[in-house]
């Protein structure tokens, strides 16, 4: 695994380790809100100047989530970003031709 040191360059490294992430199609686990979560990103955009990540959560503090759906990730709110070997398969609830996405996205995952 991968990890972002605590340090002023985390946000670089969290940058590179999601464009990693979604280019491989590999799950992430990283810390929001004081949950340990297991993510699998699906697209790197900006909105206000902040980055984002839409992924679909797999796990919160070791469970599986009651419903499958993409959530939306403040980059900045996420600590301790790892890449894993677990692989994921972009879900069908994503929509890469969302108009949220429209001249702003970074980076997507190809789903092909």
């Amino acid at each position: 695994m991968t990890s972002t040191p605590d340090d002023q360059s985390a946000p670089a490294n969290a940058n590179a380790l999601l464009l990693q992430a979604i280019a491989m199609r590999k799950c992430i686990t990283a810390t929001y809100n004081r949950m340990v979560c297991t993510l699998a990103p699906h697209i790197l955009y900006t909105k206000h100047d902040d980055v984002f990540v839409d992924a679909v959560t797999l796990e919160r503090d070791g469970q599986p989530p009651k419903e499958i759906k993409l959530g939306t990730f403040k980059l900045a709110g996420l600590k301790d970003i790892a890449v894993t070997d677990r692989s994921f398969v972009p879900d069908a609830i994503f929509n890469p031709g969302d108009i949220k996405y429209d001249r702003v996205t970074l980076f997507v995952v190809d789903r092909t």
